[in-house]
């Protein structure tokens, strides 16, 4: 039997299988439960992939605060492309996107609808150029500005779902706050917050050919506070960037695998502890789809057994099984 500790934590749970398969331990004050899984094979090892469902399940506000110098029209092309991505990977319903300029005095009159779902890059081309322009490059002040003094933000968003910012712009943010400041604050605006930053990374990083460029460092600093994504601006193509950064608040319907399991009659699938049986598994992909989507900030947990790469002295090396 293999034997591995799921990562949810109990105050009190005792749960024994029905079959011989598997069982679940809990106990009175232990942070632990255990599963165990057949197998006594020296070349296989037991794996809990994991995650926590975004909150995204229902709905989310997203806005992009963008350079609108000069400077940044060489980009539009790129940016239109990413947005277009950005649309097409989040989820069906639920989401709102707008934009506003960099620039705080500019960000104050702004009153453009969301775009919503159903909606497509011709829709956002439009709302780009109906964007007021600007001469400051403070994406956090900008950002502030409009949160608390522009009255039509309050009537397109939404205060109980996910709020996912990305900051665009080729040169270094200049507000007045520091990333740590920044960061404090956009934190505790909701329950889950995310960011994302399109800028120029360190020379030795990035794929720019010019030889001086301004590192957006303070974007970039306090996207990383927060685990989010950075992007290139130089790179080619801001699709697949602009596409992790989606799903950060996109909930999974599907989960790929760490490994490939070595028996798929043994897998285990736990939502908050609980046993689930609201999946089905498909070699083909080695993915889990969920007929029932997980909730918001449910812990997902998948055991299974995989092989392993053992070599034992003087014999040949047994590969993964593939």
């Amino acid at each position: 039997m293999k034997r591995a500790a799921l990562l949810w934590i109990l105050s009190v749970f005792t749960m024994v299988g029905c079959s011989t398969d598997y069982s679940i331990v809990g106990e009175v004050g232990k942070e632990y439960i255990f599963i165990e899984i057949p197998g006594d094979d020296p070349n296989e090892d037991i794996w809990v992939d994991s995650f926590v469902q975004p909150e995204g399940t229902e709905g989310v506000d997203i806005l992009w605060v963008i350079d609108r110098s000069c400077s940044m029209r060489d980009n539009e092309p790129l940016l239109f492309d990413g947005i277009d991505a950005m649309m097409t990977s989040l989820p069906p319903t639920g989401w709102r996107l707008n934009m506003i300029s960099n620039s705080p005095p500019n960000v104050l009159n702004e009153q453009q609808f969301p775009l919503v779902p159903g909606d497509t890059v011709t829709d956002a081309e439009a709302m780009y150029h109906n964007m007021s322009t600007g001469v400051y490059e403070k994406g956090f002040d900008a950002l502030e500005e409009y949160l608390f003094f522009n009255s039509y933000a309050n009537q397109w968003m939404r205060h109980d779902v996910p709020l996912l910012v990305v900051f665009v712009s080729d040169e270094e943010d200049q507000s007045n706050q520091t990333p740590t400041e920044f960061v404090q604050w956009y934190a505790n605006l909701r329950k889950h917050v995310y960011l994302a930053s399109i800028v120029h990374v360190d020379p030795y990083e990035s794929l720019c050919n010019v030889s001086h460029y301004d590192v957006g460092q303070n974007s970039i600093d306090a996207t990383n506070m927060l685990g989010g994504v950075v992007v290139d601006i130089c790179s080619e193509d801001w699709a697949p960037g602009v596409t992790d950064a989606s799903v950060q608040v996109k909930p999974y319907e599907e989960y790929e695998l760490t490994h490939r399991p070595t028996d798929q009659d043994n897998i285990y699938v736990f939502i908050d502890g609980v046993p689930n049986y609201d999946w089905y598994y498909d070699r083909a992909t080695n993915k889990v789809y969920f007929t029932v989507i997980p909730a918001g900030d449910q812990l997902v947990e998948i055991a299974y057994l995989y092989r392993s790469l053992v070599i034992d002295p003087g014999s040949t090396p047994t590969l993964p099984f593939n």
